[in-house]
């Protein structure tokens, strides 16, 4: 009999093996460019552009230039090209680069630790004047920033810097940005101790070296030994913070990690105590974790936060110390809580060495090239050759004598420059904006001065410290997520159904030991012409419900979601 046939088997369906090609970390062996951007940093690197816009395109013009220097390499030398005019929000996510693209750029002159001497500062003005069209914006990490900048111009503008000991090398890109220093580095009373001469290494040997010039995104440091806190630590990806070591005495205080934009991060404590003449190794050794480690596959998970969010700082510290520094660091202790509710340094102040600083607001970091040479010139009439940018769109004149000092204020404030300003110009702070940014959805700094102005007519009476920070699009390059009242520019409809100009609001945001980001209420967003009226009924509910010291952050963490809307 012959045998039954065996019933055939049913293959399992065949799985698709797919290679997985890591997150690009140069550490591991992923050297391979896995998007346009690290592809165009292999080809050639960001610093040596600048050879072919003095010989290049400075003398053949706009057309004459390389994509790829276009949209990259040229902000390692401190250009993006600006918005073209009369493109509305609407557009912004759905026009091709070279839709958006103007024929003049943003130029940002960067300026490491705040610090200008007045013929600097002429200078700068100058330049506005001449190659700007007097345009000059003060900028949350103590830049300033040009717009309508022709590329025959630069090598000009660059030369005229340089003279005076400015630079725009890596202001933007994928680099080591400008350094944040206390604007009241060396002078002020309290100080724990100055990081200037940190600043100064780090600056001498890093910035413009190939070896730091490309790096995953985006790497920002700040450096203060300020008992007020203010440089912003939390949102740096590494952040020197004075404190004072019961054993070892003044040093800084290892902060990590943080960043704003899309997915915020507040930098962690790595609980290492840093002397002043180790910070620039330090830093090395962070910024070469980045460089090494930090994850390049995708752009929007490329900044240092993503990977100590998944390292976590234990191990952090110890690639640290075993692989970059070689040895342990010192255990040290937290910042205390920060001196002051303002932070930004304005008014009138008494130095260490018996003259004063006075700092001053402008709106929303909006001035001009005219008003910057004229801040130059009353500070010198007024003895001073210092002055200092600050991380809230603020300056301040150093080494002002007594005898000087109303003089000087009355000089500030005749160019509109508040050194006693109300708390609604003092704590707003807004982005470029759609005026000028191709990312933006929404203006920003007219509204800001806008807002500036009515607050102060319908509630002169409010006294209480507020952070109004405005943004035109989800990027927070003006620090909505840690504002009390933070706006993120965006489309909403308004009560006729018509799509404007608008923001999403959040609330309760700060910065400090208590730092944290703000509450979004649900469904709560408010079109441009309805700011002034939303922001004062909540500012006025603060002043009803608020008890004892209470602060709108605060307030904010208790109130009803009727009380915020």
């Amino acid at each position: 009999m012959a045998a039954t046939p065996e019933k055939p088997t049913t293959a399992a369906p065949r799985r698709k093996v797919s290679r997985h090609r890591g997150e690009g970390q140069w550490a591991v062996g992923h050297f391979t460019p896995l998007n346009g951007n690290e592809q165009f940093k292999k080809d050639d690197d960001g610093l040596n552009v600048r050879t072919r816009i003095e010989t290049i395109y400075s003398k053949r013009g706009f057309d004459s230039i390389d994509p790829n220097d276009l949209r990259g390499r040229m902000r390692w030398w401190g250009l993006y090209t600006q918005r073209r005019q009369g493109i509305d929000g609407g557009k912004t996510a759905i026009l091709e680069p070279e839709e958006l693209d103007d024929e003049y750029f943003m130029l940002r002159v960067r300026i490491d630790g705040g610090r200008l001497t007045t013929e600097q500062l002429r200078v700068i003005g100058e330049i506005s004047q001449e190659f700007a069209r007097g345009t000059a914006d003060l900028t949350d990490r103590q830049n300033v920033q040009y717009h309508w900048i022709r590329i025959e111009d630069v090598p000009a503008i660059w030369e005229r810097l340089e003279a005076v000991g400015l630079s725009t090398t890596e202001a933007c890109g994928d680099t080591p940005r400008v350094i944040l220093g206390s604007p009241v580095a060396g002078v002020a009373e309290n100080e724990i101790i100055d990081g200037s001469s940190a600043i100064d290494e780090i600056q001498r040997r890093f910035i413009g070296n190939p070896e730091y010039s490309n790096l995953p995104r985006k790497f920002k440091t700040a450096i203060s030994g300020s008992p007020q806190l203010d440089v912003a630590h939390e949102i740096n990806d590494v952040a020197f913070v004075g404190v004072d070591h019961p054993e070892h005495g003044p040093g800084f205080d290892l902060w990590v990690g943080g960043g704003l934009s899309t997915n915020p991060k507040l930098g962690v404590r790595l609980g290492a105590w840093v002397p002043l003449d180790e910070v620039p190794d330090v830093w090395t050794g962070v910024i070469g974790i980045f460089r090494d480690y930090g994850y390049r596959r995708l752009r929007t998970r490329a900044r240092l936060k993503f990977l100590v969010a998944d390292w976590g700082p234990e191990k952090f510290r110890q690639v640290l110390q075993d692989e970059y520094l070689k040895r342990e660091l010192v255990d040290g202790p937290a910042p205390e809580q920060p001196a002051g509710t303002w932070r930004d340094h304005l008014g009138v102040h008494k130095q260490k060495d018996g003259r004063f600083y006075v700092g001053f607001a402008p709106r929303v970091g909006r001035v001009d090239g005219t008003t910057l040479t004229k801040i130059a010139d009353v500070a010198a009439a007024h003895g001073s050759g210092r002055l200092r940018t600050t991380a809230e769109q603020k300056m301040i004149v150093l080494d002002v004598e007594e005898a000087q000092v109303e003089s000087l204020v009355a000089g500030l404030e005749a160019l509109d420059l508040r050194v006693t300003p109300s708390p609604f110009r003092r704590g707003t702070m807004a982005c470029t904006g759609i005026e000028f940014c191709k990312l933006a959805i929404v203006e920003t700094k007219a509204r800001g001065s806008q807002l500036i102005d009515e607050l102060e007519r319908r509630i002169p009476e409010f006294d209480q410290p507020i952070t109004i920070n405005i943004n035109g699009c989800p990027n927070a390059c003006a620090r909505i997520q840690v504002a009390d009242i933070g706006l993120k520019g965006q489309l909403v409809l308004d009560g006729e159904g018509n799509q404007v100009e608008g923001f999403q609001v959040h609330l309760g945001g700060a910065l400090g030991l208590d730092a944290g980001f703000g509450r979004k209420v649900r469904g709560l967003k408010v079109t441009s012409a309805e700011l002034p009226d939303y922001v004062e009924r909540v500012l006025k509910r603060f002043q009803e419900e608020r008890v004892d010291d209470e602060r709108f952050a605060t307030w904010v963490g208790r109130a009803s979601e009727e009380a915020l809307s």
